[in-house]
């Protein structure tokens, strides 16, 4: 009779050193979510289901990383909803206008960057905080869109930018091809450059990296530019998805993208997550949202639902953080 082969010490290490990350219990908790989702509604695990539920989570997700880079720094982000429609509205009118699809796009980019480099430069230099200057900007953003718009949408859409922005590839919806390349240039940015190293260290603690040398402000100041820029990602994107751009677009997907990065790991404190927590918190959230429609869950109640667990993921980021500190 053999005997089984010895276990591999470096295997074990491995495995070992992967649960230990922050990372892996969110993990388990997103796939024993879906375990009791799949057992109460069935529907949840059908192919076309979870079509829907990668090209939703999408959404959510590029928003999220660009609140992301603002929570690291400490900072919050509120008015990434009502960039994500004034960004929509901005390319749409480009393209009712006539403009070239790639023209449309960049004024919708321009917009949403300019939005967060506003944001950016009261925070930064005027040093109001960010709660007040971006809960006042979600307000702006969203009185400019009802003012242009009168409520209404804009519909004259060419299909050729609609059939674009639906195109899968290998069955993958283009919003989860953005968000995949939206996902690795965040990484690459915040693991192998010293943007990235300064934002966790102005997070971590912004007096002493304001003493060591470094331009505390033109880091936060970036921060906030970039989440304005992929809200506006998203607001392009919902473009084609709605074949139109409506003026309640993003309404209230500030707090969906604020609990997925906190549901995530990252710290409301800054300085620490990872671009791989916030997807695992977005996939959670999207889980969430579709199994409470699956499962024929009252608004109402949905609405109250998500927003405990907002609350409660709040609430064990503060424990987490002080036990941390101990």
């Amino acid at each position: 009779m053999s005997t089984p082969a010895p276990a591999n010490p470096r295997a074990i290490g491995l495995g070992r050193a992967l649960l230990r990350r922050r990372e892996a219990g969110i993990f388990l908790a997103l796939m024993a979510l879906v375990g009791l989702i799949s057992i109460a509604e069935p529907q949840f695990l059908a192919g076309k289901n979870l079509y829907l539920v990668s090209r939703q989570v999408a959404y959510t997700a590029i928003v999220a990383l660009g609140v992301f880079f603002v929570i690291l720094t400490g900072g919050i982000d509120l008015s990434v909803g009502s960039v994500v429609s004034l960004s929509g509205v901005a390319a749409g009118l480009a393209l009712a206008a006539g403009w070239p699809a790639l023209l449309a796009v960049a004024c919708g980019l321009a917009t949403g960057a300019l939005v967060g480099a506003a944001n950016g430069a009261i925070v930064s230099y005027v040093r109001v905080t960010p709660f007040i200057v971006t809960l006042g900007m979600l307000s702006m953003a969203r009185g400019v869109v009802l003012t242009i718009t009168h409520g209404d949408s804009i519909r004259a859409i060419p299909e050729s930018f609609i059939e674009a922005g639906l195109l899968d590839v290998v069955g993958v919806p283009m919003p989860v091809l953005v968000l995949i390349a939206v996902a690795l240039a965040s990484h690459g940015a915040l693991t192998y450059t010293v943007f990235g190293r300064r934002v966790y260290a102005v997070g971590g603690n912004e007096e002493a990296t304001e003493l060591s040398g470094i331009n505390t402000r033109q880091i936060k100041f970036g921060c906030y530019s970039l989440a304005g820029l992929l809200s506006a990602i998203t607001g392009i994107l919902y473009v084609a998805r709605f074949r139109s751009a409506q003026a309640n677009a993003g309404q209230g997907m500030e707090l969906d993208a604020i609990a997925a990065a906190v549901i995530g790991g990252t710290s409301l404190l800054g300085g620490q997550g990872t671009v791989l927590g916030v997807l695992i918190g977005a996939t959670i959230m999207g889980v969430i949202r579709n199994g409470l429609v699956l499962m024929r869950v009252s608004s109402y109640w949905q609405e109250l639902i998500i927003g405990a667990i907002i609350v409660l993921a709040a609430v064990l980021d503060i424990i987490r953080s002080r036990k941390a500190k101990t």
